[in-house]
């Protein structure tokens, strides 16, 4: 059995005390938060599991060897820094930290103290985008993916500690690093509050990718109905993945286009269409923070890698700070470091 302690029962926080506290390989010590009400909801529902306002008390209890944090984002470096520093694998929400210096510093520390540094990119253990990756990896799509389009809108929640790019592109920048093999080149950004004092409610954010891959992410936190669609375009199919339908979240047409040459001049290039069949794969049924979970004890437990470690949740956040400077610019173009991406498989060290 493994140990862990959830710190912060807010709006995330009740969704991993669900899960942890279900899987029969893990035991639920404590969870700690600063609401004295919300811990009462706690023990209602977890009478076994103690309930505390006092970080320090959580991190003294022996019996706990994981700290899971699902507090506000500006609070996730100094919580996660601590556990690290009393010896406790971390799990954190997303994203891993508000800056790329506070979560490079979290890496290092697991490094030193040969721990686990995890982050919470829901969407990675999703079926959904699972089978996305595997698609991409086996050519499902065509040699060349031309294009990733997401929309992520809803009326509200608003959040006074992140803007609608960290509080919601996280999510596909977090797809994006797991089924893509390239950081992006180059980013682009605006966004816009219409609340004044408040963090930025839309934005649209552009990557440039090696190959001509273009990914366009919008969020919105004022929109009149909630979208979570997803376009892929490759050069011989394209994928819609809709987070919201209840059945068939993936889509794979056989839909594209035929390019020729008719000797030269402006209307030398022929377009030809294509239109084929419409797959829908099977996928499970289980919820991602489930299987989530599984891989966490999994790491822990037996040391198997785990797909969104810190370097993924380092990266993620190098791009969101790319792009916060860029919306500062008015979508200034600011280039990132291009290559393969580092990535953690079973035999390479624990971070």
């Amino acid at each position: 059995m493994i140990g862990v302690g959830v710190v912060g029962y807010g709006y995330w926080g009740p969704n991993l005390v669900r899960n942890l506290h279900a899987h029969p390989q893990v035991r639920l010590v404590s969870v700690c938060d600063l609401d004295p009400a919300r811990l009462e909801l706690v023990r209602w529902a977890y009478p076994t599991v103690r309930a505390t306002t006092r970080f320090e008390e959580m991190l003294a209890e022996p019996a706990i060897q994981a700290v899971v944090i699902c507090t506000r984002v500006e609070s996730h470096a100094e919580l996660a820094l601590a556990a690290l520093c009393s010896g406790r694998h971390v799990l954190v929400e997303k994203p891993l930290a508000p800056s790329v210096a506070e979560a490079s510093r979290l890496l290092d520390e697991a490094r030193r103290r040969d721990l686990l540094l995890m982050v919470d990119h829901t969407f990675v253990f999703s079926p959904a985008v699972r089978k996305i990756r595997d698609l991409l990896q086996g050519g499902g799509l065509g040699s060349r993916v031309h294009y990733y389009d997401s929309v992520r809108v809803n009326l509200g929640p608003f959040r006074h500690d992140v803007n609608a790019l960290w509080d919601l592109a996280v999510h596909d920048l977090s797809i994006l690093d797991y089924v893509f093999p390239h950081q992006p080149l180059e980013v682009s950004c605006i966004g816009v509050s219409h609340m004044e004092g408040h963090p930025e409610n839309l934005a649209y954010l552009t990557c440039w990718y090696p190959d001509n891959l273009l990914a366009h992410i919008h969020v919105n936190w004022l929109a009149p109905v909630k979208l979570r669609r997803t376009l892929i375009g490759g050069d011989q199919k394209m994928l819609v993945f809709d987070d919201l339908e209840p059945s068939e979240k993936l889509k794979v047409y056989d839909k594209g286009i035929t390019v020729t040459s008719n000797g030269s001049g402006r209307d030398a290039w022929m377009v030809d269409y294509r239109s084929g069949d419409m797959w829908a794969p099977k996928l499970s049924n289980r919820e991602a923070l489930a299987l989530e979970v599984d891989e966490f004890v999994d790491a822990i437990a037996r040391g198997t890698s785990f797909p969104a470690d810190g370097e993924a949740g380092l990266r993620v956040v190098r791009v969101l700070e790319a792009a916060s400077r860029s919306m500062r610019g008015r979508g200034l173009p600011v280039a990132l470091d291009a290559g393969p991406l580092s990535r953690v498989g079973p035999t390479s060290p624990r971070l």
